[in-house]
């Protein structure tokens, strides 16, 4: 059985895939500002729950930690041994606040994807992981000037040693490289991942709904039970990538950090 056969058996009907307008929001309310919509919206709601959950867990701690403080000291361990003190080493505790704020506002963001109601990772818009990864970076630029001098950090960034010909391909190469792409990357690389993932189970979810729901026939319930089953499992899948990837930014942010705290050469 081919997928014309399949929809051919639902009268006539056309299943659409979802595409990139699954992305695209209007305004909250008729006559409101064109930028406060629900991607907008669920972000700054994002960055209260990551407040909320840090003030009740670290506010007043006590000796022996209970409820939500267990719970924010296995997250601040976590952050601290597997992301920053790999990089950071004796500077380690002055960018924890940092870190772990990044690391907790990316994953809810990415976990909003599967949220009943809000169903859309907030990554997905390249704007938010710009504006992190933009911020990151100003940080990094800022420590390298002041830990390395305002030239010094600039000659610092290329080897030392080379034949003199060799500068005229490197220096360029690396000046883009550690100003343009690496931002750019540390933004993309997550954006990216969030906007495949949300349109892998839109489409699977979509196929269930469409042809068990929307215009079940004997033909297309089996594509309709296999899109459930791939949406289950996809959805299973895509809670470990949103907590890999909140790692892998603000593992990235702690090496950015550390490559202004330190020359390269």
């Amino acid at each position: 059985m081919n997928a014309q056969t399949v929809l051919a058996s639902t009268g006539g009907g056309e299943f659409q895939a979802p595409g990139p307008e699954i992305f695209e929001f209007p305004p909250l309310f008729a006559g409101g500002p064109w930028w406060l919509t629900k991607p907008v919206l669920f972000a700054i709601v994002g960055a209260l729950v990551v407040c909320v959950f840090c003030w009740s867990a670290f506010a007043k701690p006590k000796l022996v930690p209970r409820g939500v403080q267990n719970i924010g000291e296995l997250g601040y361990v976590f952050v601290r041994d597997q992301i920053a003190r790999p990089f950071l080493g004796k500077n380690t505790e002055r960018w924890m606040p940092l870190l772990m704020s990044v690391f907790l506002l990316v994953w809810v963001w990415n976990i909003f994807a599967v949220i009943p109601v809000i169903q859309f990772p907030i990554t997905s818009h390249i704007a938010f992981p710009a504006v992190l990864a933009i911020f990151i970076y100003f940080i990094k630029v800022y420590l390298g000037m002041k830990h390395q001098g305002p030239v010094k950090y600039f000659t610092n960034l290329i080897p030392k040693g080379l034949p003199k010909p060799v500068y005229f391909l490197l220096v360029p190469i690396e000046y883009l490289s550690t100003f343009v792409l690496a931002p750019f990357t540390h933004a993309v690389r997550l954006f990216a991942n969030m906007f495949a993932g949300h349109m892998i189970l839109a489409f699977f979810s979509l196929v269930g709904f469409w042809f068990l729901i929307e215009k079940p026939t004997a033909l297309g319930f089996g594509v309709g039970i296999i899109g459930v089953i791939v949406t289950i499992v996809m959805t299973a899948f895509e809670l470990l990538i949103q907590f890999l990837q909140a790692f892998l930014f603000t593992m990235l942010a702690a090496m950015y950090i550390q490559s202004g705290l330190h020359a390269d050469h």
